[in-house]
């Protein structure tokens, strides 16, 4: 068996990471060191200050974003703090330049307020063209996303959220179509309320506004008879549930035609899955273990069944999604990226699968279509 682990700090070390800056000018001479630093670059620097706008024109932020973490909600691993976050979000960063050519810098910050990490980001935000949040635990996340993007005049993006809804609409714009369904009808349970989940609930409803939805979290489903909703589940209450059913799991998946489950593993049982509708459709997104196993959700009758891992069929990635997104923003000089950007960028990726079957209802993550098709829709 293969030792991802061991072969990853391996190469971590051997590179001392996996980005680093280069040059855009390859043929560099003392006369040019005069026109990119001292004394020419101070026409440029006047440039700038006489109009702000030529920034993009004159810099790197035309082509650059911001990795930004506080590491209190890395994806599997949990609160581990800026430091060792920061493998991931230089992780990101490769995959900016590999799939979209745009630079990207990590940046991982020790304050953990909205408050703290608002104030930080504003503070460094002139140097960059875009801000990807990423790692943010909810319900911090959602304030902190809400200000900057009132407040700061570029694309501010939490990919925890949004490319997670982006790539998951695709995913089941595809799996209704092998199963003949229509989202706007099904019943969907969507298990783990926090920042992904929000985003999932609120883009499916923008797309699909009749869906009904069924939120879940750890204390069973989310009703208006429950106590200890925080204001972002009260909120969810307006989209979700408006049976106002109340129980277990196992009750909301009853005669569900979709889970989707953005929480922890090996929680949907095959006796929860055989008691939904036929040939349901099962996302089953924990990492890095799903909340079941696809082999055991396919003998249960699954139709359709897609996991966040590279290892099984229809994976659910962001990696999907946020090139293209960032590139389209980027390229388009657009300062927010809506709603309708997200269910456009959604249809595109679904629209690059001709033909949807039970193992194929999002495009590979290498298809080079991808990050050129969406970038052409947000405009």
């Amino acid at each position: 068996m293969v030792d991802y682990g061991k072969q990853a700090l391996d190469i971590h070390k051997k590179f001392k990471g996996k980005i680093h800056i280069s040059l855009n000018d390859k043929n560099i001479d003392l006369d040019k060191l005069k026109l990119y630093y001292t004394p020419g670059v101070a026409a440029v620097s006047l440039a700038i200050a006489k109009n702000a706008l030529t920034l993009k024109d004159y810099t790197w932020t035309n082509n650059n974003v911001a990795v930004i973490s506080d590491g209190s909600a890395v994806l599997g691993l949990g609160n581990i703090g800026p430091r060792a976050a920061l493998p991931v979000m230089e992780g990101k960063c490769f995959l900016f330049k590999y799939f979209a050519g745009i630079n990207a810098v990590p940046i991982v910050i020790d304050a953990h307020s909205a408050q703290e990490i608002i104030d930080c980001v504003k503070a460094i935000a002139p140097s960059f063209g875009g801000i990807n949040l990423e790692d943010i635990a909810a319900p911090i996340c959602f304030e902190v996303e809400e200000r900057l993007a009132q407040e700061l005049p570029i694309p501010i993006f939490h990919d925890d959220q949004h490319g997670t809804a982006i790539v998951t609409l695709a995913g089941l714009i595809n799996a209704t179509k092998v199963t003949q369904r229509n989202l706007g009808q099904s019943k969907i349970v969507l298990v783990g309320a926090g920042a992904a989940g929000i985003a999932i609930i609120k883009l499916i409803k923008k797309y699909a506004p009749q869906a009904n939805i069924i939120a879940v979290d750890s204390k069973g489903i989310i009703s208006k008879k429950r106590q200890d909703l925080n204001d972002s589940k009260k909120n969810v209450l307006k989209l979700t549930n408006h049976q106002n059913l109340s129980g277990s799991l196992s009750d909301a998946v009853h005669q569900a035609d979709i889970f989707i489950g953005v929480s922890s593993p090996n929680i949907l049982s095959v006796e929860m899955v055989k008691s939904m509708n036929t040939k349901p459709i099962i996302f089953a997104m924990a990492n890095p273990d799903p909340e079941i196993k696809p082999n055991l959700a396919q003998k249960a009758g699954a139709a359709v069944v897609a996991t966040g891992r590279s290892d099984y069929p229809n994976q659910v990635n962001n990696a999907l999604a946020f090139p293209g997104i960032f590139k389209g923003a980027l390229d388009h000089h657009i300062r927010h990226i809506t709603e309708e950007h997200k269910i456009k960028a959604a249809e595109v990726i679904a629209s690059l699968v001709a033909t949807p079957t039970a193992d194929i209802i999002v495009p590979s993550i290498n298809d080079k279509r991808l990050v050129v098709s969406i970038a052409k829709v947000i405009v």
